[in-house]
């Protein structure tokens, strides 16, 4: 049976969400080009798992520690009712996008993989220009208020960016 157009849009609006691209899309894409391009093989770095769990749990748990605070939806539809400055937030600005990128460095050592490194960099300029677009957006729903908590708190990393 055809799938009808509603589900076809239903699976395309699925595939568009960040996350989905991060921590699904990515690694199929990955592990299906080194299984290809190593005849059926593939270097599998063990240690590297441990990026994957720690910035799918970065994402994910501090997905739950937001939420409930600052109101908004879970992703960026809805615009937070607050700023939060507790939590992973007193450190970086943006730690549940640091938790992708995190996942994707660890993807690109698990598999040894160039390509895991080419979309950790494309990954990282699209999340930069995404939080550039955040903050504006930001700044004009809270005013001074986030530009004190952005004068406080690092974009990226705590203490250096």
């Amino acid at each position: 049976m055809p799938a009808t157009p509603d589900q076809g849009n239903s699976i395309l609006r699925w595939l568009g969400r960040t996350p989905v691209q991060t921590f699904v899309v990515c690694p199929v894409v990955v592990i299906a080009f080194e299984l290809a391009r190593g005849g059926g093989q593939i270097l599998f770095v063990p240690w590297g798992c441990l990026l994957l769990v720690w910035g799918y749990l970065q994402y994910r748990l501090i997905g739950d520690y937001r939420h409930p605070r600052a109101g908004g939806s879970r992703g960026i539809d809805v615009p937070p009712d607050r700023i939060i400055a507790t939590g992973a937030y007193r450190y970086t600005r943006n730690p549940m996008y640091l938790g992708h990128l995190i996942f994707l460095a660890g993807l690109a050592i698990t598999f040894w993989s160039w390509l895991a490194l080419v979309l950790l960099i494309v990954r990282a300029v699209w999340f930069h220009c995404r939080v550039l677009g955040d903050e504006k957006r930001l700044e004009s729903r809270f005013g001074d208020d986030y530009a004190t908590y952005r004068k406080q708190v690092k974009r990226w990393l705590p203490g250096l960016i």
